[in-house]
């Protein structure tokens, strides 16, 4: 005899997922506990009633780490501009997302964050009461305390019946700039308090919870700042993040590269977190992470400088501009960064707005033209304006035609191919070293450099235009921007923060999100909860990692996710032996002190002499699915000439995900620190 299905019933669980789904959540990544029974049991109503579409909303990524379910959570928002949702268990879930609660703030990514809580009954008196020990220890004061000072708003749940406009309201705040993560917590009884079905049809009007309106510059700054570039002899452009946020950045990317292209403006990206300009484009002018003397040659000499989206233009113990020089900083959301609540922050500056980049970089380049024009009737003479280089599906931009501009411009022209065959050679020069089974001696005179490496990786990446990379290489993060070269907004990522562990979750989310973004049926879950494939995302995904970074991104939980959630990607790990930061640091403080010759495992820094074979520990953790490989030590430092072997092994392990579907590891070893 059949056993009966059980009767449906509505929680204030329903109500929530409801919620989420009606506002545009399309996934939750979840790390489950005892705070979460009501959830489940909903989740398992909506597959049993949903049974012929198949699958929840929102869609279930079960995360074993709470700091990979954040990192993919970002990945996702990223490549949409949409936020998801993350769950985890109570004070202790809270407390292990860990470092990601710090990037998703820096980097101004919009997360929602839900926790449940201890029950706050133990006698029976309400449903979801007390029943485990552990409930007595998880009931902390102030749970949301724990991650306050990095949330754009925090909030209990307190009833079913106002969860819709709970979550409503963190949703609006979490998408109107500055963005970033919100977090939201309720008691077990809260979320197992019965409601009638009806009340899952009276959710708030999504239209009645818009986010904030960019903003625009105020007319006379726009005249302002135009007339100072006009006049400037040497102008120049510095930004870090312009391009990210709600839309992928082309907007924003193109009025910039007409502003550039109408002047000839050098642009430099500082501590860049996405593409702000194409790589190939005469006005960029390369990135600089700001260690000592590492500027870009245009910032001593500059007379006009335009800060757009950065935090940190220049670092004046190190480099600075002319005191003469005229500063105008703008930013999205928070320019004097009070609700990203940084400490101590100033740049000299004669001007701060706040203001959309997109939006005033278009008044800027119109106030330039008009007055230009005026000025040029004053004077008697025509103004010119022509083609310039413009970017792939789009018009030329224009360039103002006078004499000091088509000077400046045919100046940066001859600088940018300097840069560009200064990078073609630092990929060209192999090593020559003495090669040594012994990864720790075959370490001191590596293979490869980081620059061949990127060179061979960026080749094999030729033939797929819907490429994305994920940048966490820390002490090569410079490397990585400039040898990929980057040209498509949004093609190349960082986390925006300094916690690492970020680019294996945020692979996996990146992936999820690149097929919303890119379309197709509702998707789902099989009978084993993996996700069906939906629309057309990404033709390759790339994570360019330290060995340091690697482990800090839980690879036993990443590569899992990976493969039950068929998000397949490339990691390239640059394998220096340890973490090389802390020695750089060490460095800038004391370059000549007991530490400067001390190797990288004598300063606790280093990972050797036994280092970890991390090609095999993601081939571990998925069960055998991924594919991995070492490079540049051991056996495969005898293997024919380097640039062959490097060439040979990225190609396979391109094919290995574009065709196959799997992960693939390479681990690249080089000098060590």
């Amino acid at each position: 005899m059949p056993i009966p299905m059980p009767k449906s019933t509505f929680t204030a669980s329903s109500l929530f997922l409801k919620t989420l789904a009606d506002a545009g959540i399309t996934h939750a990544f979840v790390n489950w506990g005892s705070d979460h029974p009501a959830l489940l049991e909903d989740l398992e109503r909506q597959r049993i009633q949903n049974s012929a579409a198949g699958g929840t909303k929102p869609e279930i990524v079960t995360c074993p780490n709470e700091m990979v379910a954040l990192s993919a959570a970002q990945g996702y928002a990223q490549v949409t501009g949409r936020p998801a949702a993350v769950i985890v268990h109570v004070d202790v879930g809270t407390q292990a997302l860990a470092g990601a609660v710090h990037n998703v703030d820096r980097s101004r990514t919009p997360v929602l964050i839900y926790a449940g809580a201890s029950p706050f009954s133990s006698g029976g008196e309400k449903k979801g009461g007390r029943n485990e020990w552990i409930m007595w220890l998880q009931d902390i004061p102030d749970q949301s305390a724990i991650v306050r000072q990095y949330m754009r708003f925090t909030s209990q749940i307190e009833s079913g019946s106002t969860i819709s406009q709970t979550v409503r309201r963190s949703l609006q705040i979490a998408t109107s700039e500055p963005k970033g993560p919100v977090y939201l917590w309720a008691r077990r009884e809260v979320m197992e308090e019965e409601l009638p079905e009806s009340s899952l049809d009276v959710t708030a009007d999504l239209q009645h919870w818009p986010s904030i309106e960019p903003s625009s510059l105020p007319p006379t700054a726009a005249t302002r700042i135009a007339s100072a570039l006009l006049s400037a002899k040497s102008p120049l452009i510095i930004t870090s993040f312009l391009g990210s946020g709600s839309n992928p950045g082309s907007d924003a990317v193109s009025a910039l590269l007409a502003l550039s292209t109408l002047l000839s403006i050098p642009v430099v990206t500082v501590c860049p977190t996405t593409l702000s300009l194409p790589f190939s484009h005469p006005t960029f002018s390369g990135a600089t992470y700001l260690a000592p003397g590492t500027h870009s040659r245009h910032l001593a000499s500059a007379d006009v400088i335009l800060v757009l989206d950065c935090t940190t233009p220049w670092i004046p113990a190190n480099d600075r501009p002319l005191p003469t020089a005229r500063v105008f900083v703008l930013d999205s959301g928070d320019p004097l960064h009070t609700t990203t609540a940084i400490g101590a922050w100033h740049v000299p500056a004669e001007l701060v707005c706040r203001a959309d980049a997109g939006l005033a970089l278009v008044q800027v380049a119109e106030a330039v033209r008009v007055q230009a024009a005026a000025a040029a009737a004053a004077a008697g003479v025509g103004v010119g304006v022509g083609g310039g280089v413009g970017v792939e599906g789009e018009g030329e931009p224009l360039v103002l035609r006078t004499q000091e501009v088509e000077a400046r411009g045919r100046k940066l022209a001859v600088l940018h191919a300097e840069m560009v065959a200064k990078l073609d050679a630092a990929e060209d020069a192999f090593p020559s070293p003495s090669p040594s089974p012994d990864i720790a001696l075959s370490r001191a005179s590596a293979r490869f450099t980081v620059p061949n490496i990127l060179g061979a990786l960026r080749r094999s990446m030729a033939a797929y235009t819907h490429s994305l990379v994920l940048n966490e290489s820390i002490s090569n993060y410079l490397n990585v921007w400039m040898h990929m070269r980057p040209e498509v907004p949004g093609s190349l990522l960082t986390s925006g923060g300094s916690s690492l562990g970020w680019a294996l979750g945020a692979a996996v989310g990146a992936f999820i999100g690149g097929e919303v973004a890119g379309g197709g049926d509702e998707g789902g879950e099989g009978e084993g909860g993996e996700r069906k494939r939906k629309g057309k995302g990404y033709d390759l995904i790339v994570a360019i990692v330290g060995d340091g970074s690697f482990m800090f991104g839980v690879p036993s939980s990443a590569y899992w996710m990976a493969r039950k959630y068929k998000t397949p990607f490339l990691t390239v790990i640059l394998n220096n032996g340890g973490w090389k930061s802390p020695k750089l640091s060490m460095l800038g403080v004391h370059p000549t002190g007991h530490g400067s010759r001390a190797s990288g495992d004598k300063l606790s820094v280093g990972f050797g002499p036994d280092c970890p074979d991390y090609a095999q520990v993601a081939v571990a953790a998925s069960g055998g699915w991924a594919w991995g490989k070492r490079v540049g030590a051991g056996d495969d430092a005898t293997e024919g000439n380097a640039k062959d072997t490097l060439e040979r092994v990225m190609a396979e392990a391109v094919k290995v995900v574009v065709q196959e579907g799997r992960c693939a590891v390479v681990d690249c070893v080089i000098e060590s620190i």
